[in-house]
């Protein structure tokens, strides 16, 4: 099967896209609402594109209606923003959060996520104390692609929260994060997400 891309439309495009791309890592994005209270989305196209600067990327669409997602306006605005990675305990949570709300309307005060914040020690952002990994941003540039204007966001990534319980110091100083006690989630297409599975180590070649 070729897929020809070039008569499709974008929602058929995004569909097989994320259909075959597979699986994606999650961003479960707290950003500051324009009234001072919290929005929370997941957001899978989401990955590392630079360690020097240290970014993370997200691409956040636009709502049904062709406005602006909040997390966009938000970390347009206010520039700092937290990226979670949630644990497959918290996917009941983090699907609930990708319901589009009114404008100011925080997840965590509208919807029963069953989550809370805490203070992320010197960022202006506070995470999720739900979630075993948390990284402080602050917008470093986005850039609108496309006719509707999909906004890649670049984070510079300030500090790492990690869980003590999940990570350790090897015998080069290296911390190591046990991935099979964090259990994140990864999303397929559709409907779907994913847990780790099996773990397998493979030496990289010298």
């Amino acid at each position: 099967m070729i897929l020809e891309l070039e008569n499709l439309s974008p929602n058929q495009i995004y569909f097989h896209l994320i259909q075959t791309l597979v699986p994606r890592p999650v961003a479960w994005v707290l950003s500051v609402n324009e009234n001072n209270s919290y929005n929370l989305a997941p957001f899978s196209y989401f990955n590392a594109v630079c360690s020097e600067p240290p970014l993370l990327m997200i691409s956040v669409g636009k709502k049904p209606d062709g406005s602006e997602k909040d997390s966009r306006r938000n970390i347009k605005r206010h520039k700092h923003f937290t990226i979670h990675i949630a644990d497959v305990s918290l996917l009941e949570a983090l699907n609930t959060s990708s319901a589009t709300l009114q404008e100011n309307i925080s997840e965590l005060d509208a919807l029963d996520l069953n989550v809370t914040t805490v203070d992320f020690d010197g960022a202006p952002v506070p995470r999720l104390a739900e979630c075993k990994i948390a990284y402080a941003c602050e917008l470093y540039d986005c850039h609108e692609i496309g006719p509707s204007e999909q906004a890649v966001i670049y984070g510079k990534v300030n500090a790492i929260y990690i869980d003590d319980q999940i990570a350790s110091v090897n015998e080069r100083g290296r911390i190591k994060v046990d991935a099979a006690k964090l259990q994140p989630l990864s999303r397929l297409g559709a409907d779907e997400y994913s847990t780790l599975g099996d773990v397998i180590r493979l030496k990289r070649p010298l």
